[in-house]
């Protein structure tokens, strides 16, 4: 972490620390933070507003929070140094929250289609029990009941929209600059990685439906990354 700079060091230890507050809390105090701080959908009874910003500190697993973060250091590390701290600090929570207005809107549009599709009864089953059988690992057989439920009860978790639309930053700033792929370990221009990745997404956006993978999450967060760059062009406060 030697050189980082603040906004992004201050962004890797908060999500490390929530990390390991999960754990902690959940075997110390049978405390289940996703509950609370997840992002859920709002026709959920467990939606809160506040989890528009607070689900992008939590993750699921030791590899998510881990290529998270080595991402958002790799290049946010590089957007802070030109940008400066405000505004790189600006670009992350637009780019994070314009992920999950996106992903929210979709799952919202496919929820009230699966919706109108069931009757009254079945409607108010899944609001009665469908909570207790989520926490059970367990659903209704009906598929559309079973859709709607899983859409009220599954948990949004992860910085990923916010990574996509730092990443995609970098890729406006410094189209040019050379890359190393790991897998296969190949040379690629930053602008060709990021084309990649954006179409890559959109793709498993529309193949993969129901996917436990947010991908209109991390679109969402390159589009509103786009338009924010475009905008602070447009007023001549420019940054290239």
């Amino acid at each position: 972490m030697g050189g980082t700079p603040p906004v992004v060091k201050n962004l890797i230890i908060l999500n490390i620390l929530f990390f390991l507050a999960t754990y902690v809390l959940a075997g110390s105090f049978g405390i289940d933070l996703n509950k609370y701080l997840a992002l859920y959908l709002p026709a959920s009874e467990h939606f809160r507003p506040y989890q528009f910003v607070s689900h992008m500190f939590m993750h699921g697993s030791i590899s998510h929070i881990f290529f998270n973060m080595f991402a958002l250091w790799m290049f946010g590390r590089v957007l802070e140094g030109v940008w400066g701290g405000k505004r790189f600090f600006i670009f992350y929570f637009v780019t994070g929250l314009g992920a999950a207005i996106v992903h929210t809107f979709v799952n919202y549009l496919e929820f009230a289609s699966v919706k109108s599709q069931l009757s009254p009864e079945q409607i108010e089953s899944v609001l009665q029990e469908g909570y207790n059988a989520w926490e059970q690992s367990k659903n209704f057989v009906n598929p559309l009941m079973g859709k709607m439920n899983t859409l009220m009860n599954v948990r949004t978790v992860g910085a990923s929209g916010a990574v996509y639309g730092v990443l995609l930053g970098f890729g406006m700033l410094f189209p040019n600059t050379q890359l190393m792929l790991l897998f296969p370990p190949i040379p690629i221009k930053a602008k060709y990685f990021v084309i990649f990745y954006g179409s890559l997404e959109l793709v498993l956006a529309f193949a993969q439906p129901g996917s436990h993978i947010a991908h209109f999450a991390h679109l969402g967060g390159m589009i509103f990354g786009f338009i924010l760059i475009r905008y602070w062009a447009k007023n001549k406060k420019t940054f290239y």
